[in-house]
Formats: structure tokens, C-alpha cells, sequence
């Protein structure tokens, strides 16, 4: 098996956005099948309202596709969005999927580097981190996967809903990370090299941290196509595939 590792966040998959999906088919069926690890670092899905709803033919396909490409040899790691936090275990283990817990450090040829979703970085907007403190607290999400699955998909649309109208009268750079904790992050876990999605602002930055010259990747967001981060013996580089 190749030195090959792929990253991947953001694809929002849903029946609403066929043309995503099928970029995702192809994606899984082409460049993933020449890699030894994948990590999706979030938002894989639109929504997730919890594993219960594994029968919809979106999210059983998605499913066969990740447990197809991990019979073929491919690690798949998967850290929650801000979409998806509610995915868990039983469909991990129909994926194939490994579902890590973040921050996740790994290696990269011989560099050590961070993975996150990235909306933990994103501390200036406050009523976020407060609803993000409570949508991932264990206690919460044991009440709210007991509730009917036609209610918490309810629930959801409602708070995507209210979540759009708010965005209207935030100013860009609140909903972006904020450098301090970018710095603590890297400070924190020592290490020089930091790969996330969540903003949709795919770039790549350099920071200086206590003397020190640190990477930042930003993964770019699905639109019916499949835009990834490839690293082959730890050199990184972006590509897309356009699914015909």
C-alpha cells in the first residue's frame, strides 16, 4: 500500500445536491482507492440526525462506499463537524469507519500535525462555542437520540434555519478562527503543521508561534465537486476531481 493520505471535510452530503454525491462516488471509487489513510475532518453530512437513520438510500449509499473502500484496504478516520457530531458507533462500524476524537494528532512523513473540524478555532463567535458546548455534551445528546427520529430531524431543520438567518448579521471575520487560539493550538500540542475545514475558506497560512514557522491547510467545501488535500511522504499538495 502507498504512503498516500487524503483529507477531506465539508461535503454537506444530501439528496438536495446530487451532483455532490455522485463527486463523492467518484472520489471514493478513484483517488481514495490508491491511498492507505483517509481522514474526514467534519461535516460529511448536511445533517445527522443519529445512526438510526441509516435506511435512506443517501445515507446507505454513503455508508457502502466508505465500507467498500475500507474492505479494499483504505483507514478511514473520521472527526465530528458541527453537522454530523451526532454520528456515531453503529455506523461507524458499518462504514468501516474509524471515528476519532479531536483534536487528532498524527504523522506525516517524519512532521507531526494536528487535525481538527475547525469551528472550535472560530472563538469570537460566542453564541456558537455556547451551542457547540452544549450540542457536545454527553448528557445532551443521550437526551436529545432519545427523542423520535422525526423529531430530532424537526428539531434540526428548525436550528439550521435559525442558524442561516443568524449568519446574515455576523460579520465574516466573527465566523473565521481567531489567531490566539490558532497559536494555543499549535503551542498546546507542539506542533507546526495544522490541517482543518469548517470556514470554507480554502487556503494555506503561515504563522509564527513563540519563534517558530507554522503551516495552517484550510480544506475547501464540497459544490459538486470533490476537492481534497493529498499528501504522499508528507508532501501536501490540492487537487480535485471533476465527476463526469
Amino acid at each position: 500500500m502507498s504512503g498516500i493520505d487524503l483529507f477531506i471535510a465539508d461535503l454537506h452530503l444530501c439528496a438536495s445536491a446530487p451532483d455532490t454525491v455522485r463527486a463523492f462516488a467518484a472520489f471514493m471509487r478513484g483517488p481514495a482507492r490508491d491511498a492507505h489513510r483517509l481522514f474526514i475532518l467534519g461535516d460529511l453530512f448536511e445533517y445527522w440526525a443519529g445512526d438510526d437513520d441509516r435506511a435512506t438510500p443517501l445515507n446507505r449509499e454513503v455508508c457502502a462506499l466508505l465500507a467498500d473502500a475500507h474492505r479494499g484496504g483504505l483507514q478511514i478516520s473520521f472527526l465530528a463537524g458541527n453537522r454530523d457530531f451526532l454520528l456515531g458507533d453503529a455506523f461507524c462500524q458499518a462504514a468501516g469507519v474509524t471515528l476519532a476524537t479531536e483534536p487528532l494528532r498524527i504523522t506525516l512523513g517524519n512532521t507531526p500535525a494536528l487535525l481538527v473540524h475547525g469551528d472550535a478555532l472560530c472563538t469570537d463567535d460566542v453564541d456558537y462555542q455556547a451551542f457547540r458546548r452544549q450540542v457536545r455534551d454527553p448528557a445532551w445528546q443521550a437526551a436529545f437520540l432519545a427523542k423520535p427520529l422525526a423529531e430530532r430531524k424537526a428539531i434540526i431543520e428548525g436550528v439550521r434555519a435559525h442558524s442561516e438567518q443568524g449568519k446574515q448579521t455576523k460579520a465574516p471575520e466573527i465566523m473565521d478562527v481567531n489567531a490566539s487560539a490558532v497559536a494555543d493550538a499549535f503551542r498546546r500540542h507542539g506542533v507546526s503543521l495544522m490541517i482543518h475545514g469548517h470556514t470554507h475558506r480554502p487556503a494555506t497560512h503561515q504563522h509564527t508561534v513563540d519563534g517558530r514557522t507554522c503551516t495552517r491547510w484550510v480544506l475547501a467545501d464540497w459544490h459538486g465537486t470533490a476537492p481534497y488535500l493529498h499528501a504522499c511522504d508528507g508532501e501536501l499538495s490540492r487537487r480535485e476531481l471533476r465527476a463526469s
